[in-house]
Parts: C-alpha cells; sequence; structure tokens
C-alpha cells in the first residue's frame, strides 16, 4: 500500500513538473510575464480575479505588453493609450474573434453579439445595428422613450419626499425600460413581479464573474458540472431569463402587425426574409442570445454609471452645485431635455464625461481573439491568443490626463471652459468590436443626469459624515450600496 501511495505522488510530481516545463517552452514565443504554475497558471497571482490595478502594476515590471496564465491558456494584456489604441484600430481587423470559455460556453455558447464570432457575429451585429437605427437611435423617437422614462424617474423620486434611499431600484427600473421598450416595445411598472426577477437574474449573471468559482469552472468544468455550488444558481437565473425571452417571442408571434414595433419583430421578420438561405444565421436561438446581450448590457452598464453619478455629486457637492447652475441658466426649469443640448452644456457635459472615465465601470475589455498573424508592439502574436486591453491603463494614462486618480471635469475642458473631446477617452472600447449601444448609452446618460440633478439636489442623510466610493469588482465597477436624500429643488 505505502508503495502505490509513493507512486502516485511521484506520479503527480512528475506531471507537476512535465507541466511546468511545458508553460516555459510555450513562454519562450510570448511576450514576457509572471511565471505560471502548473493547472492554475498566474490564477494565484491575481487572486482569481481579472483585476485592472493589478496589471497596471505588472506593466511596470513587464512592460506594457505582457502575458499572464489564466490556467492553462496564455492571455496577452495590453497597457496603456498608445499600445491599447494600436491593438484596437490599427490592428481591429486581426482582433475580431471571441475567445470561447467553458462557463460562457455552459450559457450563451458562441451565438448572439457578444461572444460570438465570424460570419455569425457579423450578420447579427450588422442586425443590430440596423435595427437601433430603424427603432430611432439618434432620431426622436428613441430620444423621447428616454425622456419618458427620466421624467418616471423623476417623479419616483419626487415621491419620497427627501427620505433617504437606495436610488439603485429606482435607477434600474428607469434604465431598464429604455432596453425593454426596444427590445420587447413595452415598459415594466416597479412593482411588477416579473420584472424584479428579470432585474436579480440579470444582476446574477453581471456579479458571477467576480467570484473565484467561475475562474475553478474554467479551469475544471467536468468536475464543477457534478458538484452543488454557486454556479448552479447561475444556470437558474440563466434559464429564468432565456424562457421569459422565449415566452416574448411566442406572444410576439401571435400578435405580429404589418408594421415591426420592437427588436423582436425586427428579428422575426428578419427569419422569414432569410428562410433557405444557407448562409443565413437568423434562427431562433441567435434572436434569444441577441436580445439576451442587449438586455444585460442595456440595463447594467448605464445604470452603473447613473449610481456613480449620484455618489459622485453628493461627495462633491461643489461640482453638484456648478452643474445646477449650468442648467438653471441655460435650460430653465420647463424646457424639456434633449441630447442636442449637450453642446450648450460644456461643463455638464464634462462632468458626465469625467464620471465615465473615473468611474472606469468596464475596466479591462472584453476579450479579443487573434483571428489572424500580427504583430503588437514589436511582438509576434499568433493566430488563436487572446488578447485582453486594459481600457483602465488608457483611462487612467498619465500622459493624457492631468490627475488621473482624481475627479476631474476639467480633463474635458479648455481653458476658456468650452468642452473638449479627448482621444484616450475610449469607456466604450473601439475598433470593430466597440459597443454595440454606445450612442444609445450616450444619449440615456445625459438626458437621465440632467434631469435628476435640474430637479434635485443629492445629499447624505442626516447623521451621515461620508459616502462610501471604494469599488466592488464584478464583471463592472460597481459602488458599493449607498443611500442619499432627493431634496426638491425649487
Amino acid at each position: 500500500m505505502l508503495a502505490l501511495s509513493e507512486f502516485l505522488v511521484a506520479l503527480i510530481l512528475f506531471f507537476l513538473i512535465a507541466h511546468f516545463l511545458k508553460l516555459q517552452w510555450a513562454g519562450r514565443r510570448l511576450p514576457p510575464g509572471p511565471t505560471p504554475l502548473p493547472v492554475i497558471g498566474n490564477l494565484w497571482l491575481l487572486n482569481f480575479h481579472i483585476h485592472h490595478d493589478q496589471f497596471i502594476q505588472l506593466a511596470k515590471t513587464y512592460g506594457n505588453v505582457f502575458t499572464v496564465w489564466l490556467g492553462q491558456r496564455p492571455v496577452i494584456v495590453l497597457n496603456g493609450y498608445r499600445t491599447v489604441k494600436d491593438a484596437l484600430v490599427s490592428h481591429s481587423e486581426e482582433l475580431t474573434g471571441r475567445p470561447t470559455f467553458p462557463l460562457q460556453l455552459a450559457t450563451s455558447g458562441s451565438k448572439g453579439i457578444i461572444t460570438s464570432n465570424g460570419h455569425i457575429w457579423k450578420q447579427q451585429r450588422r442586425f443590430g445595428l440596423m435595427t437601433l437605427r430603424n427603432l430611432g437611435l439618434g432620431k426622436r423617437s428613441l430620444e423621447e422613450r428616454i425622456q419618458e422614462e427620466a421624467q418616471q424617474l423623476v417623479e419616483v423620486f419626487s415621491a419620497e419626499r427627501g427620505r433617504p434611499i437606495d436610488p439603485l431600484p429606482f435607477i434600474v427600473n428607469a434604465v431598464a425600460n429604455v432596453i425593454c421598450s426596444v427590445v420587447f416595445g413595452h415598459r415594466f411598472s416597479i412593482d411588477d413581479d416579473v420584472f424584479h426577477q428579470l432585474i436579480e437574474a440579470t444582476a446574477f449573471l453581471i456579479n458571477a464573474r467576480k467570484h473565484a468559482w467561475s475562474r475553478i469552472y474554467d479551469l475544471f468544468p467536468w468536475l464543477m458540472e457534478r458538484i452543488p455550488g454557486p454556479h448552479k444558481m447561475l444556470f437558474h437565473h440563466w434559464k429564468q431569463l432565456r424562457s421569459y425571452i422565449k415566452q416574448e417571442i411566442r406572444s410576439h408571434r401571435e400578435h405580429m402587425t404589418s408594421e415591426p414595433q420592437d427588436l423582436i419583430d425586427f428579428y422575426l421578420n428578419q427569419i422569414s426574409k432569410t428562410k433557405g438561405d444557407p448562409f443565413s444565421t437568423y434562427d431562433e436561438e441567435n434572436m434569444i442570445q441577441v436580445v439576451h446581450d442587449l438586455f444585460l448590457a442595456g440595463s447594467e452598464t448605464t445604470t452603473t454609471t447613473l449610481r456613480w453619478a449620484v455618489l459622485y455629486m453628493v461627495k462633491y457637492p461643489e461640482i453638484q452645485e456648478k452643474v445646477q447652475k449650468e442648467l438653471d441658466a441655460v435650460l430653465g426649469s420647463s424646457h424639456i431635455i434633449c441630447y442636442e443640448d449637450r453642446k450648450r452644456l460644456p461643463y455638464t457635459n464634462a462632468v458626465i464625461h469625467e464620471v465615465q472615465r473615473y468611474g472606469n465601470i468596464v475596466p479591462v475589455g472584453v476579450p479579443r481573439l487573434c483571428v489572424k498573424q500580427t504583430t503588437l508592439q514589436e511582438f509576434p502574436i499568433n493566430k488563436g491568443t487572446i488578447v485582453l486591453p486594459n481600457l483602465s491603463s488608457v483611462l487612467y494614462d498619465p500622459e493624457h490626463w492631468e490627475t488621473p486618480r482624481r475627479f476631474n471635469p476639467s480633463h474635458f475642458l479648455d481653458k476658456e471652459g468650452n468642452f473638449v473631446s479627448k482621444e484616450a477617452f475610449i469607456p466604450f472600447s473601439a475598433g470593430q468590436r466597440v459597443c454595440l449601444g454606445e450612442q444609445l448609452a450616450r444619449t440615456e446618460l445625459f438626458i437621465f443626469f440632467t434631469n435628476l440633478f435640474r430637479a434635485f439636489t443629492f445629499q447624505l442623510p442626516a447623521g451621515t459624515t461620508r459616502i462610501n466610493s471604494d469599488i466592488i469588482v464584478a464583471a463592472t465597477i460597481q459602488p458599493h450600496p449607498y443611500k442619499i436624500c432627493a431634496i426638491q429643488r425649487l
């Protein structure tokens, strides 16, 4: 028995040493980086999290292009404005792919827009852009929906009469209803139980990646599928959201009109138009995932940015007051705010941009896959290599921002107080994989923000001396829950 146990120990040691040497050999053809361990790679060094600040620190040692191993897969990390722009813009065509991971394959697969590749991605993205335009993106029709939700949000806050509240449920209701009107053709009441289930499912799916078990699943999918744990709850919420989308699709099929009213209508028409086309990727599975992608991305990112906006305005009351003075002087109290008004509100526009830069809610871009051999900063990158753009290293790049680690709206203003665009402002990423909903998000942020701060002064509840501005690292960078008072302005 002792001999058997000694043999097993020796076998395991041999396997680990052989695997370590294999990683060292493979690493010779890659940019420099920390030494990986067998099986887990550099995950121990990253505390089983992909953290933007850790990457910025590693860049000081290994340079702006370096390698980390997520388990047994090497990932090329890009840091700094010049490096990231060169990759995402100058080599955009070569970096259009998306890598696949076991947890992703077990849920979204390679369907839809966010995680798909090649012909599927091109068709689904083209359809998404075309449909958003047809539904009014950049036109008055969709902007009017946002204005209606902004007014509803103002009324909800007003009904609280300055009592301490957590703004999250009110903000997520308003923002999610914009994307609901786009994809489903209707909005939800804040008291709707189905809506609460959808929001809860969305939050769980978004936050799943902050947990170490998601990395462990990617390392040992065959094991995780057979044992209980929080990953089972992830699949439950994923099925719940998918089931509701299927229900909406059935309802749309039964009540189709001659004129499509929302994204599902347009997609059903597209399936009919391309029936029999051997190159068509328009089918129900892709439709479900497109709706899923838009609902998750469209509700989470704008909600989180607005939560940071309220938090920063409470933390910096002098900036809030300056925003309100500009809104009062330029718009007055009765003007219906539209996106075009940003051109007349340089300081307010600068504050919103600084919220996005400093809040940095998507600090590491969605991973790219190199689809053809290329060279980044003199390093050869082979086809099939995963590339990770560290967007926060651009938004905090000291070469492009005067005070990168301080909230400072002057980053977007010239000496005369005029708004100035910055090349290093890329919260929506860049290149061919730039965020599909960038224009929608910009419009929402401006209209929601200006309506809220024209109507209210946000401040801490009595007896509270500071607001927690520490971050929670999940799929997005989120604030800790907080309570504020929305004081009606006269």
